[in-house]
C-alpha cells in the first residue's frame, strides 16, 4: 500500500482511480451515472472528473460475444473519463452505474488503488503562481474572475 504523509502543505487520502473509455456521445451519461452514486468531491469542489479530448479506442471482435468476428481492427472516437473514488465509495454501485449507461457489451473500465493529495487551506493566499494572484488566464472560468 501507499506511504501516507501529511505535511503543513498537504494531506493525502487513499482510494481508487476509476478510468472509463466511452464513445464521446455517451460521456455525459457515464459521468451523470457516476454522480448518482458519488459526488466526486475533491477538497472544496465536487463533480471533479477529467475528460480527455477525443481519442481513438481500437478493438477487434473475436465473435464470441454479441458482435460477429471481424478480420480488421475497428476504431471508435472515444473520451477517457478519470476520477478519484475515496475508500468509502461503494465501488460495486459505481461500476453498476457505468455498466447501466455504457453502450458497449464489454466496456473498458479500469479501477486501480490511488493516493490523492489535498491542499491545506490558507497556504497559498500570497503564492504568485496561483491564478488569483496573476493576470487572468483564458482558462479561468468567468465565475472565478
Amino acid at each position: 500500500m501507499f506511504l501516507v504523509r501529511e505535511t503543513p502543505r498537504f494531506t493525502t487520502e487513499a482510494g481508487h482511480t476509476l478510468t472509463v473509455e466511452v464513445p464521446e456521445e455517451r460521456a455525459d451519461a457515464v459521468v451523470a451515472a457516476i454522480l448518482e452514486v458519488v459526488p466526486l468531491n475533491w477538497g472544496d469542489y465536487d463533480r471533479v472528473a477529467f475528460r480527455s479530448a477525443s481519442g481513438s479506442q481500437q478493438f477487434r471482435s473475436l465473435g464470441s460475444g454479441r458482435n460477429a468476428a471481424t478480420a480488421d481492427t475497428t476504431r471508435v472516437p472515444c473520451q477517457r473519463i478519470t476520477c478519484f473514488l475515496p475508500n468509502s465509495t461503494d465501488l460495486t454501485a459505481v461500476l453498476e452505474a457505468v455498466y447501466r449507461v455504457h453502450p458497449y457489451e464489454e466496456p473498458v473500465v479500469l479501477v486501480a488503488p490511488a493516493l490523492r493529495s489535498l491542499h491545506v487551506r490558507g497556504q497559498d493566499e500570497d503564492n504568485p503562481n496561483r491564478f488569483w494572484n496573476r493576470p487572468v488566464a483564458d482558462w479561468v472560468p468567468e465565475a472565478h474572475r
